[in-house]
């Protein structure tokens, strides 16, 4: 499990880093923007979280396979873009992976530092869309976590569905949820995420009483 666990969270750091090159694609930077931003894009919201839980170090300081995951995804991006018909909807799916597995991801790194369950769930909220925020807001376009389908919750059902799967894996005789608590959490916030983008799923909008 910790090989999966550990292979998942090299697939989110690449196709994080490749939504943060189609995005410098669609703005039609040079090859450096396409680095800086998949770079940005793929370590931003773990970055955040290892700050904010007060970690050893920052994930990628003491492990830079990261940073070269971000550089060469990012690379191949640069040649293969002008092969796809709709960057934005790449982008979409792309970033929608992401979100998946580091919204699981995150909740775990969290509850490693034995942090409280609320705070295990908005470190995994955290590390899936923050990366995308900071992209966005650098290329000042409208956050993708601000767009009015479905994007921080499902970020949310899937460090939710994690952290309750791995507290429900320590009741006697419930042990063998633990190797599915992962993929499990990971399918929740990628099936919420993808039906938001197919059929413009949305969440109730404030309405002002006059």
């Amino acid at each position: 499990m910790h090989e999966i666990v550990g292979f998942l969270d090299m697939l989110g750091m690449v196709v994080f880093a490749i939504s943060g090159a189609l995005a410098a694609a669609e703005r039609r930077l040079d090859i450096l923007g396409f680095i800086l931003f998949g770079t940005i894009t793929g370590i931003g919201g773990g970055t955040i979280r290892d700050l904010l839980l007060q970690a050893d170090e920052v994930f990628w300081f003491s492990d830079t396979r990261y940073l070269w995951v971000c550089i060469l995804a990012s690379v191949a991006t640069w040649f293969v873009a002008h092969h796809l018909q709709s960057l934005r909807r790449v982008l979409l799916w792309a970033d929608a992976i992401g979100l998946s597995v580091f919204s699981v991801i995150g909740a775990q790194k969290a509850l490693i530092w034995e942090a409280p369950v609320l705070v295990a769930v908005g470190m995994g909220m955290m590390t899936a869309s923050f990366g995308s925020l900071i992209r966005d807001s650098l290329l000042g376009q409208p956050p993708v976590l601000l767009e009015a389908d479905i994007y921080v919750t499902a970020a949310a059902l899937g460090a939710l569905s994690y952290v309750g799967l791995t507290a429900l894996a320590g009741l006697p005789g419930w042990d063998w949820v633990a190797g599915w608590a992962v993929p499990v959490s990971i399918g929740a916030a990628f099936l919420l995420r993808g039906s938001a983008i197919l059929f413009n799923l949305q969440l109730p909008k404030y309405r002002p009483q006059h």
